[in-house]
């Protein structure tokens, strides 16, 4: 799939959170990496690492379970063309939800949350990361997206059946018309056989709000030419560059 996404003209790649687990508790441990670790310890994020190189492109690994000493995080790699760890994103918010019937999900059973907002660094801007239910927090969104050298949030997310189709789209566009800024999000496909039941339809929406390209939830890729010039127009008519200058003094 980075090999497709690289041929079509993608120069940063956006993988799905847990890649390379299944999206359960009960195996995070199991397929949990050190990072960096060594290519046998760490063989998820290696691939992210030679990937990279081999293509030269920027890519957000998604995210994998991490192991650090006694502790497991939900941690997206952040990697530079020449095959450097940028940065990592531990998952800020972690997934905890209880809808009788329907939903019971702990990431905190198992997971620590992180407690650090990333941006990195690219030739095209600086992106803000996070992961699924950082999402669903505006001030996460707004602490990235306060520089108005940051042009893109991307989330690597795993919604469900439950909640996907009530908010998934609702939360990235309202991520966008919230920050006037780009927002791309990755999603697992939907497998109806496994025990959580990705929603799938990864996108990516412009700042009016506007949904520029999606999958819908089975397996596919998405690629996307991204114009900051309209990002610049959008906040002249919106009166959004009047309210980044006030955050700016609000920062003083």
């Amino acid at each position: 799939m980075i090999q497709q996404a690289t041929a079509a003209g993608g120069q940063v790649i956006v993988l799905p959170e847990c890649f390379n687990s299944p999206y359960s508790t009960k195996y995070f441990g199991e397929y949990a990496e050190e990072i960096p670790g060594t290519p046998e310890s760490s063989p998820s994020v290696h691939f992210l690492l030679e990937a990279a190189r081999n293509h030269q492109v920027h890519i957000i690994g998604g995210s994998i379970p991490e192991r650090e000493g006694n502790k497991l995080y939900n941690t997206s790699i952040c990697v530079s063309p020449d095959g450097q760890i940028l940065k990592k994103h531990r998952k800020v918010h972690l997934f905890d939800i209880n809808v009788p019937g329907k939903i019971v999900f702990f990431e905190s059973d198992v997971l620590t949350a992180g407690n650090e907002p990333t941006i990195i660094e690219t030739p095209y801007c600086k992106i803000g990361v996070g992961i699924c239910y950082d999402l669903r927090f505006g001030e996460y969104a707004w602490t990235l997206a306060k520089s108005e050298d940051v042009g893109l949030l991307i989330y690597p997310g795993n919604f469900n059946m439950t909640t996907g189709p009530k908010h998934w789209e609702l939360l990235l566009r309202s991520r966008a018309v919230d920050n006037q800024i780009f927002v791309a999000a990755c999603s697992q496909a939907r497998n109806t056989s496994s025990e959580y039941v990705s929603y799938g339809y990864s996108m990516v929406v412009n700042p009016w709000g506007e949904i520029l390209a999606s999958t819908e939830f089975d397996e596919g890729l998405v690629v996307q030419d991204i114009d900051f010039g309209v990002q610049m127009k959008i906040e002249a008519a919106s009166g959004q560059e009047g309210i980044k200058d006030l955050n700016s003094m609000k920062d003083n």
